[in-house]
């Protein structure tokens, strides 16, 4: 199988070690406690699309320490409890509107999705970083892990996740995650910090194995980092530092959920060795689709096999 990367049989083995710092655990033990105990205050507006038997909202709620987040939710129009699926988006666009979700809500799901904060939505960043970053968000507040941009965009997709469990029409014992890129790397973290997904489903995921993928990228967002320290060059220790937290290498572990990973050999933005990097530390249940003639996108074969995953894990 052709490959930009290693060759597919030493992928298979690469296995880097874990980089977790002493207080790995603590922080993430204190940023989900904190995330999960601040008042979501969400509001759900109807939107007036006409879909058959499905309502839909648009979706606003408090994001982790401020700003409000934007989203969507399309449910079932019928009474009863039914299975959830979370929805996660990539760098620097938007999250799926309701007519990217209706495939799911019409098989008797409720759907939520989120905008990233800052990012190609409407969500508001609040976060303060006290010093300048190189363009996009890969290095706001890389010096402080507390201050980090993904601190924030995990503790809101936890939020999230949240918000979906707790609507009286959802079944919180049936849920799953997913997303493409940025959003499979969202969907990887919110598997490994939550317990609530039953199904995790990361298509072509990105934040992953951050030492690689910054020395071997040729597109999409990881440069920023090299970018960023290649003015900044007695930094590397403190940003290496700050990323290890947000590494679902580190976080790979913890996952407790199904998780089908898609993984495409052609892929330059998120390098394939370092999906198989993190995938090496997943301990539940797993598979994973390769497709070796595909770049950064998700097959329409790969969103079949999504489909049928989801139907039967969550039976709805």
């Amino acid at each position: 199988m052709p490959s930009i990367d290693m060759p597919l049989e030493q992928m298979r083995q690469y296995k880097p070690p874990l980089y977790r710092e002493a207080d790995f655990q603590a922080f993430w033990e204190s940023t989900v406690a904190e995330a999960k105990a601040q008042p979501l205050n969400a509001e759900l507006v109807p939107y007036h699309l006409r879909v058959r038997g499905l309502q839909c909202y648009a979706v606003r709620f408090e994001g982790f320490r401020g700003g409000r987040i934007a989203g969507w939710y399309v449910r079932p129009q019928a009474d009863g409890r039914f299975p959830g699926v979370c929805m996660y988006h990539g760098y620097g666009v938007r999250g799926p509107r309701p007519l990217d979700m209706i495939h799911y809500a019409s098989q008797g799901i409720c759907v939520l999705s989120m905008d990233c904060r800052g990012q190609n939505g409407q969500s508001q960043d609040l976060s303060v970083s006290p010093e300048g970053h190189a363009r996009g968000w890969m290095t706001q507040g890389i010096r402080d892990p507390e201050l980090y941009y993904y601190r924030h965009v995990y503790a809101d997709a936890l939020r999230a996740l949240e918000l979906l469990a707790h609507r009286e029409e959802v079944d919180e014992n049936r849920l799953a995650v997913t997303g493409a890129s940025q959003g499979g790397g969202i969907s990887l973290a919110v598997a490994a910090l939550s317990d609530r997904p039953k199904l995790a489903l990361p298509d072509m995921p990105f934040l992953c194995d951050f030492k690689r993928s910054i020395e071997i990228a040729q597109a999409g967002p990881y440069p920023e980092i090299p970018s960023f320290l290649k003015h900044f060059p007695h930094l590397h220790d403190d940003a290496i530092r700050t990323l290890s937290y947000f590494d679902c290498l580190n976080l790979a572990p913890w996952i407790k959920s199904r998780t089908i990973v898609s993984n495409c050999l052609w892929d330059d933005v998120c390098p394939p060795s370092t999906i198989y990097g993190v995938y090496s530390h997943i301990g539940a249940e797993k598979q994973m689709e390769v497709y070796p003639f595909h770049g950064h996108e998700v097959p329409y074969d790969h969103a079949e096999t999504k489909f049928k995953a989801i139907v039967e894990v969550l039976k709805p």
